[in-house]
């Protein structure tokens, strides 16, 4: 059954899992105004970051947003690449362990928190539906992660290299993406959309200037990844605390060139596999606890920097492997597979994100999969 999300982005009618055959797949998800310049510029910036979430867009009305239209809609605007995430489509694969120091142990029984070390599979990737665009730095990245805990349960994580999110529901991505997609007339987002869009949504200005007050890292081992939307960690004691987390990378963060390297299509993921054949990459893994009247059901409000902090653990990335022969090519990172002891909160696109990466998943994994633009060649050059 298609599950249809109401406008506040409340799943309406249940979403079935689909193939449940996959070894991927047994697993169920837990429980304004301004010039035409100044309008042209936030387009570009918008198209860079709204594409990294773009699976919820679609010229349909609020109670029609089901996944598979939205999975539709960023077909049409990314052209079909069979055998492709439909978002995030240009990645390489990664593993690794994550060494817990027993620091989260308070906060969650999850069996992740307690000391010790668990394999993981990554992915690196770059925001859009087109697998072969060239690498820039403006591209949002993500990391996406799946833990495989020794009782038998997994945790599987999507973060990006942005601190919030544009907007706050499943709608609202539905207006950003009519609103930055390309005019077939001028290659560019409408001005005329532009403005209606940013008059309707208030927390989209907001959101735009704190990502634009971060500077951009240069690389993928230097960024740093979040979670966006807050997460419910459950203790022993069944007591329910907010969090959102953030992987920090402890390689020292360098700011991206003003120029990018010509020539290379693929300079980022070149710099990162280099990176990791000489030495593994690391990152901390930070929990931030949320107080009474920090917003949970929000992606697009930063939490006050006062917050209190908790390192978790280390990720250590020992290698890089082309999406054509490793694992994570096949792994759906919903962020809703979680194990006991962490929750989703009431945000309500975290079961948007659960639904949609189903729908691409099961298109994808149906299809004739073509070498990835990061190819075994380069990996092992």
């Amino acid at each position: 059954m298609a599950c249809v999300w109401s406008s506040d982005g409340r799943i309406e009618a249940g979403f079935a899992m689909a193939d449940a055959s996959s070894p991927d797949e047994h697993l169920r998800p837990g429980g304004g105004a301004a010039s035409l310049g100044r309008l042209a510029l936030v387009g570009a910036i918008v198209a860079g970051v709204g594409v990294a979430f773009a699976y919820t867009g679609g010229w349909l009305t609020p109670r029609a947003l089901t996944p598979e239209r939205f999975i539709d809609t960023f077909e049409q605007v990314n052209g079909p690449h069979p055998g492709f995430r439909r978002n995030h489509a240009k990645g390489v694969c990664a593993s690794g362990v994550f060494e817990s120091n027993g620091g989260g142990a308070r906060l969650s029984r999850a069996v992740v928190f307690r000391p010790g070390r668990v394999p993981v599979v990554g992915r690196f990737a770059l925001a859009g539906g087109n697998p072969d665009q060239a690498d820039a730095v403006q591209t949002v990245r993500s990391l996406a992660l799946r833990y495989s805990l020794p009782n038998g349960e997994e945790w599987r994580s999507g973060m990006n290299s942005i601190p919030v999110f544009v907007v706050r529901t499943p709608e609202a991505f539905r207006d950003q993406i009519v609103a930055t997609s390309p005019d077939p007339a001028t290659g560019k987002p409408d001005p005329t959309r532009m403005q209606a869009f940013v008059a309707g949504h208030p927390e989209f200005a907001r959101a735009l200037a704190a990502i634009k007050a971060e500077p951009i890292a240069s690389g993928f081992e230097n960024s740093t990844y979040n979670s966006l939307n807050a997460f419910e960690l459950i203790d022993s004691a069944g007591r329910s605390t907010p969090v959102r987390w953030a992987m920090v990378p402890l390689q020292p963060f360098v700011a991206a060139a003003t120029e990018q390297p010509a020539g290379d299509p693929n300079f980022l993921f070149d710099a990162l596999i280099a990176q990791v054949r000489a030495h593994p990459l690391q990152w901390r893994l930070v929990l931030t606890i949320g107080r009474p009247g920090d917003p949970t059901d929000d992606a697009t409000i930063a939490w006050p920097a006062d917050r209190e902090k908790v390192e978790a653990g280390t990720l250590t990335i020992d290698r890089i492997e082309s999406e054509d022969t490793s694992p994570c090519r096949t792994i759906n990172y919903d962020p809703l597979v979680l194990p006991d002891g962490i929750a989703p909160s009431d945000d309500p696109l975290l079961s948007a994100r659960s639904a949609a990466y189903s729908v691409s998943f099961t298109r994808r994994v149906g299809e004739t999969a073509t070498p990835s633009a990061v190819s075994p060649s380069e990996v092992s050059k």
